[in-house]
């Protein structure tokens, strides 16, 4: 079944967000251009207010991969994916409460800082290019798969890449991290537009809300709480709130992305209440993917476009969807394109923005730290050219990698877990040293990737990942070719790769952990305080000397602390620690 191409109003609607993307850029540049220093290109001047930073995260890590992959998953395996509500809420929380106090209140540019102050310059160091390679690597895969999506609209790969990287490379290096943070306001709003309109007209052609839910029903897209406890089962409630939780946390915990722009908040209570407010935004976005799914598979439930060949993979399936309900509405597609792109934009800006600050704290300063502030704005800036035209050059040379969503997430979780378990070394173990912090990082990041890289070479087989069926009975086949998957036996490289990053993550504890105690803990008296977080106050509220007892020495009771009103720049803790 053929659907129309792309027409002229498609384009145009389409070209608009560039337009506005860019003009955002261009208007900061302007407004800004006064202020020459460093950290006002990187950090906004810390002035950011709790609104436009709640949108910014929202949209970054709401992705074009979300718009196009959460559907197609929903569709294929039903709704158990709304089950990411309860993970991302505990993200927020531990985020908001357990991680940016810390990040907050420590004065730092890069997450990383952090890493040098609590440890020393190797422990930072490696978890710097560690972050570096994951961004890389994320962008390389997810922002082509997007791209390839789209082909199907008669929309041209290579013109889509290429128009991408430039907008984003421009108003990054233009306006910095405010023009990011704007734009990805503005891009909210269409992505948020642009899943509506597909959710009203979608609807409206199946019979109704009640008629898809009773489609959804009889298909078993329903069922969404599966309490099966074997890990290799691909999506169960388990997988989804436990592994979930772990992989989220390492994008949003402890990301320099994330981190980078709830630091450049006025004050620490707008940081948090833009966490709590991306809360909102993040239920609100997946509510809609996941019904889109269910009104997709309520539309094709009788000739299904990807068993019938009508498109040549499960992440083509919303675009194609689009293209067929909105056939006779010249101008809508193309919203819908520009809403999956605002996505694709936000995530590259942002990605963009975040390695531009990481590098430049975390390298260039260190190797040359008597930079002038023009300078280090100049280098700043050049940086953002540099990853954008990387990032575009990448995204046009990957090859396919599974789902979009099985794919982002993978890379997250096998590169983001043992980073989250370093970073949970530093803040909620005293005693841990620098050899335990290097040591962990190694262990979690090897079993991480021995499972990851494992799974793709050994995917799992139909019983664990359970794809549910569907049906070509009203169509007329494009093709008759089925393909035939040999599968090996059960392995545990059949393993969740929503388990991915909690592999990673308690390795890394706990062998860092151990190499801290047999090495020698560290003294908690030499630690500033500032740097970890009391968290057994919470368990050990009723017992003062407990509560002592478990600081490890840390002092966070002394007057020092209690009696310090403003937050400690980075440079003082750094001459506290030595």
């Amino acid at each position: 079944m053929k659907v129309k191409k792309f027409v002229a109003w498609d384009y145009v609607v389409f070209a608009a967000l560039f337009l506005v993307s860019a003009s955002i850029g261009v208007f900061f540049a302007v407004k800004e251009r006064k202020k020459k220093t460093s950290k006002e290109f990187l950090v906004g001047g810390k002035q950011m207010t709790c609104g436009p930073i709640a949108f910014s995260l929202t949209s970054s890590f709401m992705s074009a991969v979300t718009v196009l992959g959460t559907p197609s998953e929903v569709y294929r395996y039903g709704a158990s994916f709304v089950l990411f509500f309860l993970s991302y809420a505990l993200v927020i929380i531990f985020t908001a409460e357990l991680f940016l106090p810390v990040f907050y209140r420590s004065g730092i540019t890069s997450t990383y800082e952090y890493l040098e102050l609590r440890f020393n310059k190797i422990v930072r160091l490696a978890a710097t290019l560690i972050y570096i390679l994951q961004t890389v690597t994320y962008l390389h895969f997810a922002n082509h798969l997007v791209f390839f999506g789209f082909t199907v609209t008669g929309f041209d790969l290579w013109g889509s890449v290429v128009a991408t990287g430039i907008v984003c490379t421009f108003y990054c290096t233009l306006g910095g991290l405010k023009a990011v943070v704007w734009t990805d306001a503005f891009q909210m709003i269409v992505m948020l537009v642009g899943f509506l309109t597909v959710l009203i007209r979608g609807t409206t052609l199946n019979g109704g809300l009640t008629k898809v839910w009773e489609v959804a029903y009889e298909g078993s897209r329903l069922n969404v709480f599966d309490f099966d406890v074997d890990p290799l089962r691909r999506h169960t409630f388990w997988t989804i709130v436990v592994g979930g939780t772990f992989t989220w946390l390492g994008i949003y915990g402890v990301n320099q992305s994330t981190i980078q722009r709830c630091i450049s908040c006025k004050s620490e209570k707008h940081a948090k209440m833009a966490l709590y407010l991306n809360l909102l935004g993040l239920w609100t976005v997946l509510a809609c993917a996941v019904f889109c799914g269910l009104v997709m598979y309520s539309h094709y439930k009788s000739c299904d476009p990807w068993t019938a060949d009508f498109i040549s993979a499960p992440d083509q399936l919303m675009p194609y969807f689009v293209m067929d309900i909105f056939s006779s509405m010249p101008g809508v597609p193309g919203l819908f394109v520009a809403c999956a792109f605002s996505g694709t934009l936000s995530t590259v800006a942002a990605s963009i923005n975040a390695l531009a600050t990481v590098t430049f704290e975390d390298l260039v300063k260190k190797c040359f730290p008597n930079l002038s502030e023009k300078l280090s704005t100049w280098i700043s800036k050049g940086l953002c050219i540099l990853y954008g035209a990387l990032c575009t050059s990448m995204a046009a040379a990957a090859s396919l990698l599974g789902g979009v969503v099985q794919a982002s997430l993978s890379i997250h979780g096998m590169c983001g877990g043992p980073v989250l378990g370093l970073f949970t070394l530093g803040i909620v173990f005293p005693c841990t040293n620098w050899k335990g912090a290097i040591g962990g990082l190694l262990t979690g990041i090897t079993l991480a990737f021995w499972a990851g890289v494992g799974s793709f070479v050994y995917p799992a087989p139909p019983t664990k990942s359970m794809p549910l069926p569907l049906s070509t009975l009203n169509c007329t086949l494009a093709n008759s070719t089925e393909a035939v998957l040999a599968h090996r036996g059960d392995t545990w490289y059949s393993l969740s790769y929503l388990y991915f990053s909690a592999i990673g993550c308690l390795a890394c504890a706990i062998a860092g952990l151990l190499i801290s105690f047999i090495t020698g803990p560290s003294k908690g008296e030499d630690i500033p305080p500032v740097l970890i977080k009391p968290v057994c106050n919470l368990f050990c509220f009723w017992s003062e000397k407990l509560k002592v007892f478990l600081w490890c020495g840390v002092r966070h009771d002394s007057p020092e602390v209690s009696s310090r009103t403003t937050t400690p720049r980075a440079d003082e803790l750094s001459a506290i620690a030595l």
